[in-house]
């Protein structure tokens, strides 16, 4: 028995040994690649501050970061990873923007994760950690089974961004009736919304009626007549939802031109893309309720405000990912017996951040979102 205790001891002891190794282990760098100086110096400042709020949560000295200047300009950027390269680093967080990955695939050892919520093109080396439209449409599908939605249009617009959108809806495998794609030009925006909702045909329909009624006898003829001088058009629209993949004044366009064509949210469901809850929607009381796939409203609203108690300011919208991104790549080191390699981000892992839950697999982030909707001024938890 007292031989069995001894070895019993010595398995301890090395076990021991072997936490004392991870914790004396050499310091993990790790880059940050934002703007400091130019146009957009205030999104590379708002960063910074939110990583070293994550770091004082974190509380781990041998975790350092190491900033650079990017200047949002991709030579300056590629040589800012040079330099740090050059020094073993080989995980960066950054850079902001999808334009300044250019040519970062050649230090193929090394990861980077962007801020860009693209994901098409990208070098196998940057994950991309935006909230990107596949995340959005996983969530919209989860919407519309719950709902038992499927008739669905989905309006696309001619942007630059409209792959991202295609690839998404093919990767959910959400279920659509019609997709139509329409140009942000005002001026022939309402006619092709007319066009894909079949104004013209619902229009004619309507008139058609009134003139039957009228050339009627019908005892009710009065009251009938009444009642269709009162609507715009007649008959089925033919969707029972609408997802308008647009933003900020292009998404109220879009809007505006359905609600001229007779649908409404009161005939179909209108969803959009992430609107980070944006409240001047709350202005567009005809265009309500309209749903949205976002990060967690709760988790955002305290950040923000303790980002502001400490800084004296309010943060840039991407930050909080800034704040998730340090405590992501903390735990998946500390899952990852602290070593920087091709299996840091390729193991499926789940990890839950002030945004929500960020799925990890195969070099690839997924998060999975809440969804909202806006009504009576408010923005209202779906799930």
């Amino acid at each position: 028995m007292k031989e069995f205790y001894k070895i019993f001891i010595r398995i301890i002891f090395v076990f021991l040994l072997g936490i004392n190794y991870v914790c004396a282990q050499e310091n993990i760098k790790v880059g940050l690649l934002v703007p400091f100086t130019g146009e957009f110096s205030d999104i590379g400042k708002s960063i910074t501050q939110s990583i070293r709020m994550g770091l004082n949560k974190i509380d781990n000295k041998n975790l350092i970061i190491l900033p650079r200047d990017t200047k949002s300009n991709p030579a300056v950027t590629f040589s800012a990873v040079e330099e740090l390269y050059d020094e073993g680093v080989r995980i960066y967080i950054g850079p902001v923007f999808n334009e300044n990955l250019k040519d970062l695939n050649k230090f193929q050892d090394a990861i980077f994760l962007s801020f860009t919520n693209k994901t098409i093109g990208n070098p196998k080396n940057i994950i991309s950690c935006g909230i990107n439209a596949k995340s959005q449409f996983d969530t919209i599908k989860k919407y519309l089974e719950k709902n038992n939605l499927k008739k669905t249009l989905v309006l696309i617009p001619k942007k630059d961004f409209k792959e991202e959108i295609e690839q998404a809806i093919l990767k959910s495998k959400i279920k659509t009736k019609k997709i139509f794609y329409y140009d942000a030009e005002p001026t022939k925006l309402t006619k092709q919304i007319e066009k894909v909702t079949k104004y013209g045909i619902r229009k004619n329909n309507l008139k058609d009626e009134i003139k039957r009624v009228e050339n009627s006898e019908d005892s009710n003829k009065e009251k009938k007549l009444e009642i269709l001088n009162k609507k715009d058009t007649l008959g089925k629209i033919g969707y029972d939802s609408v997802i308008i993949a647009d933003f900020r004044e292009s998404l109220k366009s879009v809007t505006t031109s359905l609600l001229y064509t007779d649908v409404s949210p009161k005939k179909i469901t209108f969803i959009s893309l992430n609107q980070w809850f944006d409240e001047t929607l709350f202005k567009e009381k005809t265009s309500q309720p309209i749903s949205f796939p976002s990060i967690n409203k709760k988790n955002y609203e305290n950040f923000n405000i303790e980002y502001k108690k400490i800084f004296k300011e309010d943060p840039s919208q991407i930050s909080i990912l800034a704040y998730d991104l340090v405590g992501l790549v903390y735990y998946l080191l500390l899952k990852n017996d602290f070593q920087v390699d091709n299996k840091l981000f390729s193991k499926e892992n789940k990890f839950k951040g002030m945004t929500g839950i960020f799925e990890i697999k195969n070099q690839r982030i997924n998060h999975i979102l809440p969804f909202y909707k806006v009504e009576d001024g408010k923005f209202k938890k779906i799930f």
